[in-house]
């Protein structure tokens, strides 16, 4: 099975579950993947919204639960977090959409989120908006992109072994450094 049939047969659930997890990226080579007809432009935007919708909703859920505890771990950044969640209680609809779009907020946002304790039936709606807004933006742009990187996606097939095989040896070349910077931590601490 060659690459294109991978993504012909696979290319929406992972379109999900990678935007589930990261974002911008996948939601890129989705769009790039529809300008070469792999997959079907509604349908990327479709799969990236989904994934985009329930990785927010998921992370909102943990900040409601586990949000207070998880945040007094920064207590460097307690200032910006008070006036972050200002701003949240203020203006809910600017920070629930524009956390997608703001570099280092992915993760911590919705969670920042879900600790100031907005409402489910607010951030849900506002949760869709945002997901919407920013699947179409990204896959548009991917696609729009698509020109530029079609001709080295054609070549992509003929070099997957070796990608593969570089993506293992710096895999293994980064587990064995932190095996090795454990073992010399452990030695340098024999408490442990």
């Amino acid at each position: 099975m060659d690459i294109t049939s991978l993504i012909e047969h696979y290319g929406y659930a992972a379109l999900m579950v990678g935007s589930i997890a990261e974002g911008e990226t996948i939601t890129l080579l989705g769009g790039v993947a529809a300008h070469q007809g792999l997959l079907k432009f509604p349908l990327v935007i479709a799969a990236v919204t989904l994934g985009g919708m329930i990785g927010d909703q998921v992370l909102y859920f943990i900040g409601r639960r586990f949000g207070d505890s998880l945040l007094r771990r920064f207590s460097r950044h307690q200032k910006q977090i008070t006036k972050a969640r200002r701003l949240i209680n203020r203006r809910p609809w600017l920070f629930v959409i524009g956390t997608r779009f703001m570099y280092g907020f992915r993760i911590i946002g919705p969670i920042l989120i879900g600790a100031s304790h907005l409402p489910p039936k607010v951030f849900l709606p506002l949760n869709i908006l945002g997901a919407i807004v920013w699947a179409t933006l990204f896959s548009t742009l991917g696609y729009m992109g698509g020109e530029l990187i079609a001709p080295w996606l054609h070549s992509v097939d003929k070099h997957l072994k070796q990608i593969i095989w570089l993506v293992l040896a710096v895999g293994l070349v980064l587990v064995v450094r932190f095996w090795l910077k454990r073992r010399a931590s452990k030695k340098e601490d024999p408490e442990d």
